[in-house]
């Protein structure tokens, strides 16, 4: 594993100690199995980076969300968040818990994890999802955790 994004995620781990993280790993495992209940997957990050790719079911919410009253997920039901590298969706799975969602989980490392690790990556809706192999770099710094096979090429990032 990257040793800066592994350093990034003990700095997570210290900035939101109440958020609970779900592995790669593991929520690969749960995705894979149908007969488990499915979380709902939550992108966290900004549009141009959601369209490059995402994870199969993902949905994105704006990552600046800051009220969930209107949400209307079951407070009880598996909930996974994910962006970039952790933080937008440590955020974002922060508010879930105190809006009183009780299975919030983040994804430990986050997308650039996820394709680092080559599991399957998305872009489109629905019966439109079409496999990709790249994942938006959020911009030049932060796209370094990718592995280059991995980072998309965006304009001026």
């Amino acid at each position: 594993m990257n040793m800066k994004l592994k350093i990034f995620q003990l700095f997570l781990k210290f900035k939101f100690p109440n958020v609970r993280t779900i592995s790669t790993k593991k929520l690969a495992c749960i995705l894979d199995d149908t007969k488990k209940p499915q979380p709902l997957l939550i992108d966290a990050r900004n549009e141009a980076e959601y369209e490059v790719s995402h994870l199969e079911t993902a949905v994105r919410i704006d990552p600046k969300t800051s009220n969930f009253k209107d949400f209307t997920y079951a407070k009880d039901a598996p909930i996974v968040v994910y962006c970039s590298v952790g933080y937008r969706s440590a955020l974002i799975s922060q508010k879930l818990q105190k809006a009183g969602f009780e299975r919030v989980f983040n994804l430990d490392g986050g997308i650039f994890r996820w394709a680092n690790e080559g599991r399957p990556l998305f872009t489109g809706l629905n019966k439109d999802l079409t496999p990709v192999h790249h994942v938006h770099p959020y911009n030049s710094k932060w796209g370094q955790l990718l592995e280059s096979q991995y980072r998309a090429s965006i304009g001026s990032s």
